[in-house]
């Protein structure tokens, strides 16, 4: 559907030539345009009705109290289904803290939410398929289970801003979110309209990185300098160059398209798409809120190196 819809618009109405650069650029941006829009769009509200059943104070409830490796797996899977944002990034960290909650959980809980999340899986499968998407999932789980650890071995306690400590739990408290049906209609639009207005500009940018990629880039540069396996630099090189991008996992999946149908090692390619959604700056101001630079420097440090770690693993291990 969606690519009939390119064709029509780029190939029968604009008349562009199908294997000139720009009727290749723009088939590819009017295509996924409209289909990561559509399918974003949909995800989003079906979520958001259940989504609105789960308080950031559930999380922090829900998680407390639990055995330590309990605690840190249920961390991540929650992670995974719930956004990851500068609303609700900041209060549940300091819940998380307030509650006792080792930070080495609570890290695993904050690599977890930006890498993996109900859209992007979705989108990803749609676009590239489910084994390339399990692989991706698969990898952001280890990552964020093992990187909490790692972290936790750093007492980062003594990294925490002092204003943390000294918030008590009833400020922290929200109002019981409304689940009617109709109370959770409200809330799924809500988060549809914030949501894409946050990111719609993210989103079109990496479509246009994506289409300009695929339909300019040569596949022989791109072979010579990313698409080999052996080629050991090009993963470091990925994770630095995702580092002052701003996108989310949403965002970046054109451009993972692009560089995989150009050629680009599976690995360098999740290497990549990983550090556009767990590294970069706005994230990184973010957390700062709330932890010293030392921490915060950690935190980017296991990341960095745990997703370079994936990526020659995964390019070991594909063909």
């Amino acid at each position: 559907m969606f690519d009939a819809l390119a064709n029509l618009v780029v190939f029968d109405w604009l008349g562009l030539d199908p294997a000139s650069h720009a009727g290749a650029t723009l088939h590819f941006f009017v295509m996924d345009t409209v289909q990561i829009f559509f399918m974003l769009v949909v995800i989003i509200y079906v979520m958001g009705l259940l989504r609105a059943l789960l308080s950031p104070e559930r999380v922090r409830d829900y998680v407390r109290g639990k055995p330590k490796w309990m605690a840190r797996s249920t961390a991540v899977g929650l992670g995974a289904v719930t956004p990851f944002c500068s609303c609700s990034s900041v209060p549940l960290f300091i819940g998380f803290v307030e509650a006792g909650i080792p930070l080495g959980v609570t890290f695993s809980f904050l690599i977890a939410s930006p890498m993996i999340n109900e859209v992007a899986v979705v989108i990803l499968a749609g676009i590239l398929g489910w084994e390339l998407t399990l692989m991706y999932v698969a990898a952001g789980l280890t990552v964020a289970y093992v990187g909490g650890m790692v972290i936790e071995r750093f007492k980062p306690e003594r990294w925490v801003e002092g204003y943390v400590w000294k918030i008590q739990m009833g400020q922290m408290n929200l109002p019981e979110p409304d689940t009617s049906l109709r109370g959770r209609h409200r809330y799924a639009m809500n988060e549809v309209r914030e949501i894409v207005g946050r990111l719609w500009k993210w989103v079109v940018a990496g479509i246009a990185v994506g289409a300009l990629f695929h339909g300019y880039v040569p596949e022989g540069w791109v072979s010579e300098h990313l698409g080999g396996k052996d080629n050991w630099l090009a993963v470091p090189g990925a994770v630095l160059l995702g580092i002052p991008l701003y996108s989310n996992a949403t965002g970046v999946i054109p451009v993972a398209e692009a560089m995989l149908g150009k050629g680009v090692a599976i690995g360098t390619t999740l290497a990549f798409m990983m550090s556009i959604a767990a590294l970069s700056l706005p994230e990184m101001i973010i957390l700062r809120k709330v932890i010293k630079w030392p921490a915060l420097a950690l935190y980017a440090g296991v990341l960095a190196v745990a997703f370079i770690l994936v990526g020659w693993g995964f390019n070991l291990v594909t063909a």
